[in-house]
This record gives C-alpha cells, sequence and structure tokens, in this order.
C-alpha cells in the first residue's frame, strides 16, 4: 500500500508538469469500442438511419481526437456483415437469421466511412458465445443444429465448447472469411474467452475434458484449448493478409499476485484461474500484436487499482503494444486523487498511459459515451487531451522498413474559395505489398515557421487517399506530405509545396 502512494504521488507530479506542457504526442492509439450488442437502435432503424447514424459517431470520435474505431461484428456467432457461414445478427434486423432490407453490409460500410475519416476500423469478434438466455435458441441453419454435440449449456447460455478441434477450425474461418474479403485494420476478440463463473457453477465440458483431456489437470487443458484457437487465428491472419493486426482486450487482472509472484498487487477475478486466458504467454509468443486490458476501475480501487495495474502491464508487454482500456463513466464520475482538485481523474489516466514507456494509447469504453459527451469528456479530449492528429504507432515486428515518399505532390489555390488542394501519387511499392501506401499525413506549416514533421501540431490530417483539401486563411504556407505503410510506418519526409492566397 505505501508503494502504491508513492507511485501515485511520483505520477501526479509527473502529470502536473505534463498539464501546463500541451502538445500530445505524434503516435498514439486513440481507439473507442462500438459495441452492437444491447444496442436496440440498430435493430429499430432503417437502413438509411442507420448509416446515417454511424457517420455521425465517427464524426464525433473524430472530432475528439480519436483514431480507430473497434466495431463489434460478431456478437453471439452472427454476423454484422455479408455472410455466407453465419446469419444475421438480431442486433441489426430484431430476428436472427434476418436480413435488413434495403440490404447493406454494416462492416463494409464502417471500413469505407473510418478510412474515409483518416480512422483506422478494427473487426471486434466474440469467440465463443451463441446465445444470450435460456429463451434464446440460435435460428435455422446455425451450426449448433447440426453439431450440438460440439456445444455446452451454461447458466442458461449456449457456448462453443473450446475443447473441440472442429470448433476452432470454425472459428478461423469465420476470421479468414473477414480478412480475405474485407479491408480492415486488425481482428479484435474481447475478454470472453471460457465464461465468466456464474453462482460458483462449473463450466460443463465433463464429456469432452474425459475424451480429449489426456490426463492433463482441467485448468492447463482449458488454457491449452484456449491457446490452440489464438495460435491459429494468428497464423491465419499473418497467412492471409500479413499487415492484418491481432489484437485482444483482456479483463484487467492476469493473476494476483497471492496466485503467482508475477502477478499483480490487485484482489479480483483472474484471466488465468477464471477465463483460462493465458493472456501474457501469447504476446511472449508474438500470437497477438496488441493488448487492451479492460481496466475500468478508478485509479486507487483497493482491489484493483488502475495505478498498479496499469503498472503492471507496462511491464509485460513483451515487446507488443499496449493501450489501456477505459471507462468512460468511472473516470468522469470519480474524483481525483493525491490532493488534486480535478472532479474527474481522465487528465491523470490519460498522463499515466503517456507516462508508461510501454503503454501507447488509450481505448474508451462504450465509444457512445464519448459521442453522447459524458459529462464534457468529447469536449476535453478534441480540447486538451487529444487536440491534435495522431499516428496510431507502427508495428516494426511485423515491418519496420519505412516506404517510399510521394510523387508529384502539387498544389492549387482557389482563392475564391479560400481552400487549398493537393494532389499526389503513391511511391513505387516494387510489388511488395507491405511497402504499398496505405495511407498518408498531410502537414501543414506558417510562413517563416520551421519545416519539422515530428511536430503533431503540424499534422493537418491522415488521408486514405491521394489528396486533400482544406480552407485556408490569407497567407503563405508550406504543406509536406508523407507515406504511411501497411504497418504504419512513416516515410521520410520528402517533396514539399507552396501555397499562397
Amino acid at each position: 500500500m505505501i508503494l502504491r502512494h508513492f507511485f501515485a504521488t511520483i505520477i501526479l507530479a509527473a502529470c502536473t508538469v505534463l498539464a501546463t506542457m500541451a502538445t500530445p504526442p505524434k503516435r498514439e492509439f486513440r481507439g473507442a469500442w462500438l459495441n452492437t450488442i444491447y444496442q436496440e437502435q440498430y435493430s429499430q432503424q432503417s437502413t438509411l438511419d442507420n448509416q446515417v447514424y454511424l457517420c455521425l459517431l465517427l464524426d464525433k470520435l473524430r472530432q475528439a481526437g480519436c483514431n480507430a474505431v473497434i466495431f463489434q461484428v460478431r456478437p453471439q456467432s452472427d454476423a454484422f456483415y455479408r455472410s455466407d457461414i453465419e446469419p444475421w445478427s438480431k442486433h441489426l434486423t430484431g430476428k436472427a437469421g434476418k436480413a435488413p432490407s434495403p440490404e447493406w453490409d454494416p462492416l463494409q460500410f464502417m471500413v469505407e466511412q473510418a478510412h474515409a475519416r483518416g480512422m483506422e476500423l478494427h473487426a471486434w469478434l466474440n469467440p465463443y458465445r451463441v446465445t444470450l438466455s435460456a429463451k434464446e435458441t440460435p435460428p435455422r441453419g446455425h451450426i449448433y443444429h447440426s453439431h450440438p454435440e460440439r456445444f455446452v449449456k451454461y447458466a442458461g447460455k449456449i457456448y462453443f465448447d473450446p475443447a473441440y478441434k472442429e470448433n476452432r477450425d470454425y472459428i478461423t474461418r469465420i476470421v479468414k472469411d473477414i480478412v480475405e474479403r474485407y479491408d480492415i485494420d486488425a481482428i479484435h476478440l474481447d475478454d470472453y474467452f471460457y465464461p465468466y463463473p456464474v453462482g460458483g457453477r462449473q463450466f460443463p465440458d465433463n464429456a469432452s475434458y474425459r475424451k480429449m483431456g489426456k490426463g492433463m489437470n482441467r485448468g492447463d487443458w482449458r488454457r491449452q484449448n484456449v491457446n490452440l484457437l489464438i495460435e491459429q487465428l494468428h497464423r491465419a491472419i499473418t497467412d492471409t493478409k500479413p499487415w492484418v493486426r491481432f489484437g485482444i482486450s483482456p479483463f484487467g487482472i492476469w493473476r494476483n499476485k497471492k496466485s503467482d509472484p508475477d502477478g499483480s498487487d490487485t484482489n479480483g477475478l483472474q484471466n488465468y484461474d477464471d477465463l483460462y486466458a493465458d493472456v501474457t504467454l501469447w504476446t511472449r509468443r508474438g500470437w497477438v500484436d496488441y493488448l487492451i486490458p479492460q481496466l475500468y476501475w478508478e485509479l486507487e480501487h483497493k482491489a484493483a487499482s488502475v495505478l498498479t495495474l496499469s503498472q503492471w502491464w507496462n511491464d509485460h508487454a513483451n515487446d507488443r503494444h499496449v493501450y489501456l482500456g477505459q471507462s468512460v463513466k468511472v473516470t468522469m464520475d470519480k474524483p481525483d486523487i493525491g490532493g488534486s482538485k480535478d472532479k474527474n481523474q481522465l487528465a491523470h489516466k490519460i498522463c499515466l498511459s503517456r507516462q508508461l514507456p510501454h503503454v501507447q494509447g488509450n481505448c474508451w469504453w462504450p465509444g457512445y459515451l464519448v459521442t453522447d459527451n459524458y459529462k464534457g469528456i468529447a469536449d476535453l479530449l478534441a480540447g486538451r487531451y487529444q487536440s491534435t492528429v495522431a499516428l496510431v504507432p507502427a508495428y516494426t515486428w511485423i515491418d519496420d522498413t519505412p516506404p517510399g515518399e510521394v510523387r508529384q505532390l502539387q498544389a492549387e489555390c482557389d482563392k475564391t474559395a479560400g481552400t487549398a488542394t493537393l494532389h499526389w501519387k503513391a511511391p513505387h511499392s516494387h510489388g511488395d505489398e507491405m511497402q504499398q501506401a496505405r495511407a498518408y499525413v498531410v502537414y501543414r506549416f506558417g510562413h517563416g515557421e520551421n519545416i519539422d514533421i515530428s511536430n503533431p501540431e503540424a499534422i493537418r490530417a491522415v488521408t486514405y487517399e491521394p489528396h486533400y483539401s482544406e480552407a485556408i486563411d490569407k497567407g503563405k504556407y508550406t504543406y509536406m506530405v508523407t507515406v504511411l505503410d501497411r504497418a504504419n510506418n512513416e516515410s521520410p519526409r520528402g517533396e514539399k509545396v507552396t501555397v499562397k492566397y
């Protein structure tokens, strides 16, 4: 407890200093989860209304400085996209298996609209869940009806039994299908592996354990079942499109120190022992590219301090990215600590993420509270903490070679409209898919200003198209455009062009 307060004091002092320094970092993951489960608005709106609604959400997230959206496309063995494998989601149309009318593809729409705003789109899947209540049954044509022996019922809900290779192959087929057909930036799994324990009841896998356990400790056997899925998904994604990342948002505690000397100084449910998710193994083996531990508590929660857990995950990054999953409600409802007069913990938590060397950003849960500007969070993000355009961190273990520079950069000034328009051509990739231009970063510098692309305040936009237009005031401006490849490596500074208005 003494160490925790010492750590809090050090971080608070550092944050007080940083708060006066202003500029957010140039590279930072700024994500938001948009869940489709438990969101009845989608099934109650028309196709056009849903499209308008999703565009509004994306606009508000971009205005708040977010650069990545994690959109739930498989909430319960169903599809928020066109699929020949699983049924349309009831959360989209109100009835499982029923197609939207007029028919549309929400995942394809979100990929296009997110990229049009310079944001990444991560496709979020729940691996094992099939139903939400005892009253629910899978729709006609669902694999459950042809292979009921591969499923179990727990606390009234149906789940895939993780023990079956056939189920791992099926889930991998789902992921591979999405990666092949959609221009997504990442596949994302949430925290539901073996289900959260309910009332002391045991997960009913006696039959599969007798058949396939081979004398292993049951906990080790269950963890191995999940490990096999994670490794298989990693290989399928890498073999299909090696630039598509694989991320997971685990429950916020790996293990408590009382269970493992390497665990955190916490006292709560454990990934390893209760959900059978050996999360740190996955990063050590290189099977996942990022983790977003769900740290949905306050900074000094008695059982699960975010101060303690942020440090723990930082220390166990294993050379992979770690972003902190933040609860919007808890962050904005709880007052700051350590003598601060802030009525919320937003500044402290963001500062914490920027002070820890192996943490590269934050992700907001749920994104709907950001778009609703809950207690002013969107205003604070846009005006202070995410006020600049940030690049998503590079994934150098996927590829660390910078792409080539843009070619034939040109600029036009429409003095009547007061706009500057840039055009350019992508660099030559020489057939290397990894080096292809994924997006572009547009920088602008005022007359006499130092041309420095390390300055995040100079970034005007990230665009997935080879052109850009913006309104300008009278003056002389220098623009420079760099390239982001599929692993988010940035090209060196290249040509520059001047516009005078």
